[in-house]
């Protein structure tokens, strides 16, 4: 019993001792093995053997000899970040990205498909499981290999019970979606919003790095939202925060249970769109609207310039609304909204300076499609440290 005790007991410990070394390897970038042994001060006996057996594991690896202090060269060990990947995906309602990531968050293989409309939930997942096994293809990998996939949806999440609660689109309504790709893929699976997805991406890579609190807004086939307040996720008493189609901005038309929300089914993409048949018939697939209205305002076009007028006021109206409730540092522009040039973000931030009294810093996103597929990947990286690599 003792004996079983002690041997418990001497894990624990080596298991300690071991996150310590990949935590100076891991905040260093590349360090010796007798500098590891002195900021933890663990002998260097025992550094080199737990560093050996690191190795052996795939976790460390040696890239060279560093500068000499009066003797040898001591060798350099580094992190391996090739030693698990990590997957992301988003579906926006129009297109599937994904991407297969190294432990840095670094991309190594990327893929894209536009679903064909309308894309119901089956539809998704077929995609979703292709573009997986495509991948896996491309960068030599197997599954065993991946700590996890991050998966972007749009509709209202529930994280904890890994179900959709409310997707129209898709016609997710209650679906454990979360399980249903874990058995497919053969992974875990992290699921969240589509656009809290971008929001976390913006957030750690883009615009928002250095701000506490960001709402990131998305004008795409719909409108929503993510909100970040003191450098936290908010997300509502059910997941449901962020969903600002809703807002009663615009016309009331009679809804189903169903159908979009006011603001969006006027505002969103297919809304302007619609507004604009008229004289922007022959506007291609997947072109901006709002770079084509522009264009067309620019040529003196009356119809063009007025309707901008009205959506850059709805949206605003959007805004201001967000920063009397949320007080939030910075909004960040997305979807369509990237698309606004200088003259039109200006005209917003003028009237939100009218409008309300603390008005936020307006930016557009910067990392393009690439924002969810970052926060996808970011958000599996916080699920997984890599201290829990060492369970492995």
């Amino acid at each position: 019993m003792r004996s079983s005790k002690r041997t418990g007991s001497s894990q624990l410990v080596k298991k300690w001792n071991k996150e310590e070394i990949l935590q100076q390897v891991i905040a260093h970038g590349q360090i010796s093995r007798a500098d590891i042994s002195k900021h933890t001060r663990l002998s260097r006996p025992c550094v080199s053997a737990l560093v050996e057996e690191m190795m052996r594991e795939g976790l460390l690896q040696e890239v060279g000899r560093g500068d000499s202090r009066g003797g040898r060269k001591p060798i350099l060990l580094e992190y391996n970040y090739r030693a698990y990947a990590i997957a992301g995906a988003v579906f926006d309602g129009l297109t599937l990205e994904m991407a297969v990531a190294d432990l840095k968050g670094k991309f190594l293989v990327r893929y894209q498909k536009r679903l064909p409309q309308p894309a119901n939930g089956e539809l998704v997942m077929e995609a979703l499981a292709q573009g997986f096994e495509e991948m896996m293809r491309e960068c030599s990998l197997e599954s065993e290999r991946f700590l996890g996939i991050g998966v972007g949806l749009p509709g209202v999440t529930q994280r904890g019970s890994g179900t959709v609660s409310y997707s129209p689109s898709t016609g997710w309504m209650g679906s454990p979606i979360q399980q249903t790709i874990e058995e497919r893929l053969g992974l875990p699976v992290i699921i969240d919003n589509d656009v809290n997805m971008m929001t976390l991406g913006e957030y750690v890579r883009g615009v928002g790095v250095g701000y506490s609190s960001v709402v990131y807004l998305y004008v795409g086939t719909g409108i929503g939202s993510g909100i970040i307040l003191d450098g936290q996720f908010y997300r509502g008493s059910r997941e449901a925060a962020g969903e600002i189609g809703f807002m009663m901005i615009g016309p009331e038309p009679a809804r189903r249970d169903d159908a979009s929300g006011v603001f969006e089914t006027h505002y969103a993409a297919p809304g302007i769109m619609n507004k604009a048949k008229g004289f922007l018939s022959d506007l291609q697939v997947g072109s901006s609207v709002i770079e084509a209205l522009i264009r067309c305002a620019k040529e003196e076009q009356a119809e063009a310039a007025r309707l901008l007028d009205e959506v850059y006021r709805h949206w605003a109206y959007s805004m201001a609304n967000i920063a009397s409730i949320l007080n939030p540092e910075l909004l960040i522009l997305s979807g369509e909204m990237v698309h606004i040039d200088d003259e039109g973000v200006k005209r917003i931030q003028d009237w939100l300076c009218e409008w309300v009294p603390v008005a936020p810093e307006l930016k557009r996103a910067s990392l393009g499609e690439q924002a969810g597929l970052i926060g996808a990947v970011h958000s599996v990286l916080e699920a997984f440290p890599s201290t829990r690599l060492l369970d492995r």
